[in-house]
């Protein structure tokens, strides 16, 4: 089902009275059109299938790490509905066969741009490219400042959250995981 819209609009003007505050005056008068169109597209991977963006492969013969670091992402905590914004990096041991390097920022993109939580997205990622990919291990790694820490509740700007998943190669040996560890934050790391 797509975004309701005018539901959105109807709830998000109820938010403001609730608030106390008036949505009819000029700089809030079309605020809730513009929370709409926003959720509309920061929710859009509700309404997309990520796997769609891992059915072409190619065959090639690399038995090495390939790994897509620095993916920028945003999704938005489910408890509070407050973004949390970072950094995916994504990598996995083909076994026969590649995919196009921008397909996995693409499975990030859709897969945060849903009400999240990090530990989940970060198992969704890695659980689709080893089901889809079916290469010998996959590896995710989300860092990320969440703005209900920062902005409310315990206040602390500046706390990154890591979360990793690890799967086949990269969970069972210990030397591909530090290879990996290295190349993402760094030897001295």
């Amino acid at each position: 089902m797509p975004v309701d819209h005018q539901r959105i609009c109807k709830a998000v003007r109820e938010i403001l009275l609730a608030i106390g505050e008036d949505p009819d005056r000029e700089g809030l008068r079309d605020t809730p059109e513009r929370v709409a169109r926003m959720y509309a597209e920061v929710f859009s991977g509700l309404h997309e299938n990520p796997a769609f963006h891992l059915r072409k492969t190619f065959v090639q013969k690399h038995d090495e790490m390939v790994l897509v670091k620095d993916i920028p992402f945003a999704s938005f905590c489910e408890h509070h509905l407050l973004p949390f914004i970072g950094l995916a990096h994504v990598a996995y041991l083909p076994n026969g066969r590649i995919v196009g390097l921008s397909k996995l920022a693409r499975v990030v993109e859709v897969v945060s741009r849903r009400p999240q939580v990090q530990e989940r997205m970060t198992e969704q990622i890695a659980d689709l490219i080893m089901e889809h990919l079916r290469p010998r291990g996959v590896a995710v790694i989300l860092e990320a400042d969440h703005t209900c820490m920062s902005l409310r509740g315990v206040r602390k700007p500046g706390a990154r959250t890591i979360t990793s998943s690890m799967r086949g190669g990269f969970l069972e040996h210990a030397a591909t995981r530090a290879e990996l560890m290295a190349l993402v934050f760094g030897r001295g790391s």
